[in-house]
């Protein structure tokens, strides 16, 4: 990764923030992006303080098509290339699926897919042309085994997760210089639960502290380890701590017995 052009997106905190770091050690140069502005810069604070490596930094929103347009040609403006890119920049949301609005459930999509979208599309011929590229898609767990409560989480990750492996096949099919990974990360210590909205009359708090209490056994700066080996090792999916592989194990094995279960843990849990 020395030398190599990486850009984040939800730089400002948890994972993202963590990658970053990450890559400045191993002597990447930087372009991060949050729509936390406050966040970014302490971002950008710490990778200074840690390593002397090349950092452009801008406010960005992920769900405007244009401005992630506009912010992939600053980048190659300021790089002149561009060799890995980061799509992690995500948020979540609680509620039943009656008890969700169509806005909530849209601002979940618009930010954990179409970002998504938005950020490989606008990359995608700069990683192909720099003869050595590498798209790294952040799904979850979620899309692996889907909980209540959490339906537009698990749907935008489910739909990173296919929309990731048809472009690995893509650029393999078509010869091009770009490797594509998808990650499912399980339960990683950051914000994004407690920083999750909430339908009307829900206390979002609730998932947030058993989540974080339960469930979030990995650190994000152990997470950012993992995701960059992967990248190393041109891995074409990364799960990122045990129980990601219990999951995805558990899953495997009772594709569908598996629901029963999570429904009656979510009553222990009172999470439904």
């Amino acid at each position: 990764m020395d030398g190599k052009v990486v850009v984040i997106t939800g730089a400002g905190s948890g994972i993202g923030r963590e990658l970053a770091r990450e890559a400045a050690r191993r002597g990447a140069r930087l372009a991060l992006s949050d729509v936390d502005v406050d966040g970014l810069a302490e971002t950008v604070r710490l990778v200074g303080a840690e390593s002397s490596a090349e950092v452009h930094s801008d406010r960005l929103d992920v769900t405007e098509q244009a401005a992630v347009a506009e912010y992939a040609s600053r980048v190659i403006e300021q790089f002149g290339v561009v060799h890995l890119v980061v799509n992690n920049a995500g948020i979540a949301f609680t509620g039943s699926v009656a008890q969700s609005g169509y806005k909530d459930i849209a601002r979940v999509m618009d930010v954990d897919y179409w970002g998504v979208v938005h950020g490989t599309k606008e990359f995608l011929p700069h990683l192909i042309a720099s003869g050595d590229g590498h798209l790294v898609n952040i799904s979850s767990i979620f899309a692996i085994l889907s909980v209540p409560t959490q339906n537009a989480y698990n749907a935008a990750k489910a739909a990173v997760q296919q929309f990731t492996e048809s472009l690995r096949m893509e650029m393999l099919a078509g010869g091009h210089p770009v490797d594509v990974t998808c990650v499912h990360p399980g339960g990683i210590r950051t914000a994004v639960a407690r920083s999750a909205g909430a339908a009307e009359g829900l206390d979002s708090a609730t998932f947030a502290t058993i989540f974080d209490s339960k469930f979030a056994r990995t650190e994000a700066s152990t997470a950012a380890r993992v995701i960059l080996d992967g990248v190393e090792r041109r891995r074409a999916r990364v799960l990122v701590g045990p129980d990601a592989y219990v999951i995805d194990a558990m899953v495997r094995l009772f594709p569908s017995g598996y629901q029963k279960a999570t429904v009656a843990a979510s009553r222990r849990f009172g999470v439904v």
